[in-house]
Parts: C-alpha cells; structure tokens; sequence
C-alpha cells in the first residue's frame, strides 16, 4: 500500500529536485560529508532491500548535496549513498542544490519520517532540533511535516520523561500513547516504577490511562485531605488534562478571613 506523502514533501521544498538544468553530476562517495542534522542512523538490515535494487538496476533517482568549503555535504538520500557505499561504489550520481542549514534539517526530517519511520523520541529529536536551532514555532514544524500543532506539541513532551523511560520508547517496549499516559505523574521514580510495570504485565494504552488516573485521584485525595486540615474547611482538587483547579469552600467573610491569615504565614 503506497504511504500518502506527508507536509510538503522533498519536491516541493527542492524546486526541480530531479534535475539542475539538466545536469547530473558523478562524484566520488568519499567526497560527499554527511548531513549533520540527519536525526537516524541505518543500520545494514535496513538497507538489505535497497541494497539489493541498486545491484540490479543501479541509483535511479539522484542524491541531493550542496557545496561546502570542503566539498559536497549531503541534503537528501542518505540511504543510497549508505547502500552505494555498502556496495564499495567509487562514485553517485549527484544534483548540486543551493541549500540553507534550515532547509537541511528539515530535508533530513521529512525524509526520514516519508522513508523510515523514525520512532517517536527520534522525532521528538528532530523536531527540538527546529524549534532549538532555527525558532520554528510548533505550528511551523507541523506546517513542514503534515502534522498539527498538537501532534508536534505532544510528541515533544516526550523529551521532559526521564532518560530510563526514553531509552524504554526508543527500544520499542512503550509506544508514544503509553509515554504520554506516564506524563500525567509528575514524580519522575514513580513514572520509571510504572513504566517497568507497564512492559511486565503488558499493559494496553487504555489500561495504563486509567491506571494512572487512578494514580493520580489517590494522590490528589492525600493533598486534598491535608488543605482540609490546615485551612479548616472543605477543599476540593480537579484536575483536566491542560489545567486543574481547587476549590475551597468558605460559609462567611469570617472564614474569607481566617484562610487569608493562615496562607499569610505559609
């Protein structure tokens, strides 16, 4: 099944992108420096397909470089010039383009997330990396990959799990809806605890949803219980998934008063 083409694609941010004037150049592996901001690494299983194609019928489609002072550095076609090199090829076919260090990134982005499906924290990467580096907003960063503001806001939160659980999505036992859900505990040992909870007994997004609702209702009820004591009246915590609010019940201006004077000395 083809894979619908997501933001604006490689074609449409490299005009002409299958030739330059006409011209396809020939220029040896060892000249063309890697993309810095390529967010993945392949490794040989990845390449085993490709690998096998460019033996039969050669490197169709160009790679896309640009100048730099000490030579060509890779725009587009990583995985090519990965397979051309596993293939001890002296020299690709290449379009030179005229290309910025944003428009770099956001090649090497889009590439791979239309080609290899990076994983969610390796988009969580990439995406910090436009933000960071070139203040993309989050709307601009959805605009360029085919994604909403949110998506991008929420695949970015990811980065604020501890390193443990990180480690734990970039191997594949938490996918990106388990990851979110430990984001609602706040205390980054209990979110580890959890997450080795959630791999061992396998539980589904749903179920971890609601267990750490759970979770959170009974912590919520310990801090609630422990207001109700200091300020001496009902207290009550809700909380929704952007913001929360407490209530606290008052009976008269006196009381108005007395909770005034008791946060006054906190």
């Amino acid at each position: 099944m083809s894979r619908k083409a997501l933001g604006k694609g490689l074609s449409a941010l490299i005009p002409d992108i299958s030739q330059e004037n006409g011209r396809i150049v020939y220029i040896e592996c060892s000249k063309v420096l890697p993309n810095p901001y390529q967010p993945r690494k392949f490794s040989g299983k990845e390449l085993v397909d490709l690998i096998e194609s460019i033996k039969a019928a050669g490197i169709i489609q160009p790679i896309i470089v640009r100048r730099v002072a000490q030579g060509y550095q890779l725009v587009a076609g990583s995985r090519r010039l990965a397979a051309a090199k596993s293939l001890n090829f002296k020299k690709v076919p290449v379009i030179v383009k005229n290309v910025s260090d944003r428009e770099l990134l956001s090649f090497a982005l889009i590439e791979n997330i239309q080609r290899e499906n990076l994983n969610p924290l390796e988009l969580a990467v990439a995406y910090k990396k436009l933000h960071d580096e070139f203040n993309m907003t989050h709307d601009e960063i959805g605009k360029i990959v085919g994604k909403s503001r949110a998506a991008i806001s929420n695949t970015l939160r990811l980065l604020l799990l501890p390193d443990e659980i990180q480690k734990m999505i970039q191997s594949g036992e938490l996918s990106e809806g388990h990851a979110r859900a430990l984001l609602a505990i706040k205390d980054k040992n209990k979110q580890i605890a959890f997450a080795k909870k959630i791999i061992k007994f396998a539980l589904p997004v749903r179920e971890t949803e609601k267990k750490t609702t759970q979770r959170l209702n009974s912590d919520y009820q310990v801090i609630t219980e422990e207001l109700e004591k200091i300020l001496g009246t009902k207290v009550e915590i809700s909380m929704g998934k952007k913001r929360g609010k407490i209530t606290i019940e008052i009976y008269s201006d006196e009381d108005i008063e007395r909770i005034l004077s008791i946060l006054k000395k906190k």
